[in-house]
């Protein structure tokens, strides 16, 4: 079986996590309906969820993957992300990582307006 997912952190080419995808094809970028906020989990890795209103499109990668790959990703995912429907620009609904919102607003950064996790972290080394 395999599975698609959207990535929208360190998993994607050229970060930390992107080995754990070892294996999987790279279907190419692409960006979420704007519905979502965006924000920096103590500067290590984003945290997206769902708003009502108030919501940006954020920049993230397409990935198809077997069972196996997909098992390794998520065992290796931070604590809190968890794997939930993300809606597409282009009006698709597929997998992707989440993170919870009572948690990001606790006491996290939002980022939204960058609505890019590199962009974002690109500021960090600046």
């Amino acid at each position: 079986m395999t599975k698609e997912l959207f990535v929208n952190g360190t998993l994607m080419r050229g970060l930390a996590l992107h080995p754990n995808l070892a294996g999987a094809e790279f279907m190419g970028e692409c960006r979420t309906a704007p519905v979502y906020r965006l924000y920096s989990i103590g500067d290590v890795h984003p945290g997206m969820f769902e708003v009502d209103e108030g919501g940006v499109s954020v920049a993230g990668e397409m990935y198809r993957m077997s069972d196996e790959i997909w098992e390794k990703v998520e065992a290796g995912e931070p604590p809190h992300l968890y794997c939930g429907p993300v809606k597409l620009e282009n009006g698709g609904v597929v997998d992707g990582i989440l993170f919870p919102r009572d948690i990001a607003e606790a006491g996290h950064k939002d980022i939204s307006e960058f609505g890019d996790w590199r962009a974002y972290a690109a500021t960090l080394r600046d």
